[in-house]
């Protein structure tokens, strides 16, 4: 299982999936889109897509200059049949890749709050090990349509699309890989987002909450039966 991981920003690193895959010997190859030097390996050579998240949006295409190569390569993959797994603005951009719309949510959602799964949530295979209500760790304003003929999986109060899945391609807007390690780094470099709203919690609310290891299990059941 060769593994490909587009990395935004040096804050925000693949975490659990990182531990997973390492685990499990599989190979890892790293996009870091934040270097001169990025790395675009051939299709071919990969068997797995994994799109992490970052502080920007899909729409900032003129702003960087790497992002229409990106989306070009994540429609290549898709195509190719790979399997594809967003994150935050991960899935973003593969809901955009699929057709989606992506736009400002209603409320912006930072910190631990629960995903609840649909009807077809609780049917899917890939997610039955996970908890019907799942305490996760969010840190997003924006959110996107279901692309066509794509599976609606969890929601939460503040934003009703938290995860899809269409074929291979699964998208996850909240952040499943997050450890303490990749928590503190993101409130380091975003703290600046941390302003009390109804679905923003506090830096303390949300070091005081912190259950990513609690979560490591489950994220870890997933991955597991997405690549079986």
């Amino acid at each position: 299982m060769n593994i490909h991981i587009i990395q935004h920003v040096s804050f925000e690193p693949a975490g659990m999936i990182a531990d997973w895959a390492e685990m499990r010997e599989y190979p890892l190859t790293y996009g870091y889109l934040f270097e001169k030097n990025i790395h675009w390996p051939s299709v071919n050579d990969i068997d797995m897509l994994v799109i992490l998240g970052g502080p920007m949006s899909v729409h900032d295409a003129d702003k960087f200059e790497w992002m229409r190569t990106e989306k070009a390569f994540i429609k290549d993959v898709i195509v190719a049949g790979k399997i594809v797994l967003g994150i935050c603005l991960g899935s973003q951009l593969l809901a955009e890749a699929l057709g989606a719309k992506v736009y400002p949510n209603k409320e912006k959602e930072i910190g631990f709050f629960p995903v609840t799964k649909t009807r077809e949530g609780k049917q899917d295979e890939v997610f039955s090990n996970s908890p019907e209500s799942w305490n996760v760790f969010h840190w997003h304003g924006e959110t996107f349509d279901l692309p066509d003929e794509a599976v609606h999986l969890f929601e939460s109060e503040a934003c009703k699309h938290q995860v899809f899945r269409k074929g291979n391609c699964t998208g996850i807007q909240f952040h499943p890989e997050v450890d303490s390690a990749l928590l503190r780094s993101m409130i380091d470099n975003e703290r600046d987002e941390l302003v009390k709203a109804a679905y923003v919690q506090t830096e303390d609310e949300i070091l005081k909450n912190d259950i990513t290891e609690e979560n490591r299990a489950a994220m870890y059941n997933f991955l597991t039966r997405l690549t079986q």
